[in-house]
């Protein structure tokens, strides 16, 4: 299967920028990630401890809710990469929200860490303190949505360049087994999102932080959305960074023209709103505005809600198409209405 993308029902309005309707998330599901679910699904049988990397700055929207399937019952440890480029007082109430769950543990992560593979082997068997010596080996599968850093981590914690690494998602494309100690093997595995992501407001702050390839979605929509929310929780932040005065009292649509503005946006009277767009969302990667996170657990359960309630009512009609396809090509019987006597 070819990569696809869809931007469903959100379209752009008469002034050239998205309009505020969200009926549709952004998707993204290459062909490489149904063979990448399925090798997860396989291997986690005989796997002892499952590290999930997630993005510090929306780990929330990183968490696969099918990587969580896949490996219910297994003990997991939630590792917040790059949290030097998230907001410290939200990472500190995730790293909470995660090791308040059972069976869980959560740490942050990032390039400055000290020896972050003891301090991950250390999570590991405190996790599963009944594994390790050569006849009990650790076996740990590391797994995550693309562009999380799983690559870079494992390249640092083993000193050696086992996996490619870029700014770009989908590099890897193949499990591979790496030796962290005599009695530590680490299955890494390709980063995978889900088959359809429900929670709209996810699929905007995946594509912020390049987890989703930027050929499914749309520049402007996700930029308007990064300025909404910037706007409303990150106004000082904003204004420092473009010298600009009254970011909090301003609308999405304004404060990305003047972010355009001020990146060189306009020229010879003309604004290009996609200009402004890239600027926006690649600042916001290259942490030039600041340590940010676009979601609190609060913001994100209400956000999941919400994309559960509207995925039953999609579900609910597709189900109502599919029964009166089968009846139309005459797969099943017309229904009997009951006799009611009058």
């Amino acid at each position: 299967l070819a990569a696809q993308g869809t931007i469903g029902g959100i379209g752009l309005n008469g002034v050239g920028h998205p309009s505020k309707e969200k009926n549709m998330a952004i998707q993204w599901f290459p062909g490489h990630m149904n063979a990448t679910q399925k090798a997860i699904a396989e291997r986690v049988k005989a796997i002892d401890v499952v590290i999930e990397l997630l993005d510090a700055r929306l780990p929330g929207s990183s968490a696969s809710p099918m990587i969580a399937e896949l490996t219910a019952g297994k003990p997991a440890l939630k590792v917040l990469n790059k949290q030097d480029l998230a907001d410290p007082a939200r990472t500190a109430v995730w790293l909470a929200h995660y090791n308040a769950m059972p069976g869980t543990r959560a740490l942050g992560l990032d390039a400055s860490m000290k020896a972050p593979a003891k301090a991950l082997i250390a999570a590991c068997h405190e996790l599963a303190p009944k594994r390790g010596g050569v006849v009990k080996p650790m076996r740990v599968l590391i797994c995550g949505i693309p562009n999380v850093g799983k690559s870079t981590l494992i390249n640092t914690l083993t000193g050696k360049k086992h996996a490619k690494t870029g700014d770009e998602a989908g590099i890897t494309k193949l499990e591979q087994r790496i030796t962290l100690a005599d009695d530590f093997y680490l299955y890494d595995t390709p980063g995978v999102l889900w088959p359809r992501i429900i929670v709209p407001q996810s699929g905007y702050n995946l594509a912020a932080s390049g987890a989703i390839g930027r050929n499914a979605f749309d520049e402007q929509e996700v930029a308007i959305e990064l300025a909404a929310y910037l706007q409303a929780n990150y106004p000082a932040q904003v204004e420092a960074r473009y010298k600009i005065k009254g970011v909090a009292d301003m609308t999405d649509e304004a404060l990305l023209i003047e972010v355009g503005k001020k990146r060189g946006a306009q020229a010879g009277g003309k604004f290009d709103m996609q200009k402004a767009s890239e600027a926006l969302i690649y600042d916001f990667r290259g942490a030039v505005l600041g340590p940010i996170t676009l979601e609190t657990p609060e913001e994100f359960a209400v956000w999941k809600a919400a994309g559960e309630v509207q995925d039953a009512k999609r579900q609910v009609k597709k189900d109502a198409i599919e029964l009166d396809r089968k009846i139309r090509f005459k797969q099943i019987p017309r229904p009997v209405k009951p006799f009611t006597a009058h």
